[in-house]
């Protein structure tokens, strides 16, 4: 069976060792490639065919791979891993602020890679595809994915939307739509930024507490400027967060 070619993962790297190993390594796990190593050529690519997901390097010939994020995340639903000898903590904040969903510095481990773009790719399936990740038998029997209701704003899980009274969706990232449902899902419940970051990034993610904050200081600003809705993720200090709204599942 040929790999799909919706499935597609972009490298966007201008070290050509790299590129093509990470390639290699991900091929190896049947997840197919195209590098690019530039932004040029990224845009290229990406005007030729569907990708599911990038891994982009913050420094490039011809511009900044931050700001490739940016447009990307503004754009599509591409899921995006960072990948960059720029591995700072404020370096990953930005990332992570501009909707990247995960950040993994050089040098890194082989394995490491693999195992955080499988998290990446299981988070997104269903997000943009329908159908199992290659080479995942998919479940026997699946159970319809809830429906949340709460202060006027409705979690389709299935469709990964979530939207006010009247089916205006506020756009998410994966990462934000992901910390969001686990609280969704816990509401009343207190989760602290470590469960918060296995749950909303994956547990092959580096915690860092910041991070978390960052994800939550974005769904609360979209929520307000989409709905007004102020309040609905608490801060409980020296603890984490907590959903106060009460959530009803259809």
């Amino acid at each position: 069976m040929q790999p799909d070619p919706a499935r597609r993962i972009l490298i966007v790297e201008d070290d050509q060792a790299i590129a093509e190993g990470v390639a290699r390594v991900l091929a190896q796990a049947s997840m197919p490639c195209v590098t690019a190593g530039s932004i040029e050529a990224a845009e290229r690519a990406l005007a030729a065919g569907p990708f599911l997901a990038a891994i982009i390097d913050l420094t490039l010939p011809d511009g900044d791979g931050l700001a490739l994020t940016r447009r990307l995340k503004e754009h599509s639903s591409l899921g995006i891993l960072i990948l960059s000898a720029r591995g700072e903590t404020t370096e990953r904040i930005v990332g992570l602020e501009l909707g990247a969903d995960d950040f993994l510095p050089k040098p890194f481990e082989p394995r490491e890679l693999l195992a955080r773009m499988r998290a990446l790719l299981r988070r997104l399936d269903g997000s943009q595809r329908s159908g199992p990740l290659p080479g995942v038998a998919p479940a026997a029997a699946v159970a319809p994915a809830p429906v949340f209701a709460f202060d006027g704003l409705v979690m389709d899980v299935q469709r990964r939307a979530l939207s006010d009274g009247g089916g205006r969706e506020v756009a998410l990232t994966t990462a934000e739509f992901n910390l969001l449902l686990a609280l969704v899902e816990r509401a009343g419940r207190v989760l602290t930024r470590e469960q918060l970051m296995d749950l909303a990034q994956g547990p092959h993610t580096a915690a860092f507490d910041r991070s978390i904050d960052v994800l939550v200081g974005r769904v609360r600003r979209k929520i307000q400027e989409a709905v007004g809705l102020d309040g609905l993720i608490k801060t409980i200090r020296n603890a984490g967060y907590l959903l106060t709204s009460r959530v009803e599942r259809r």
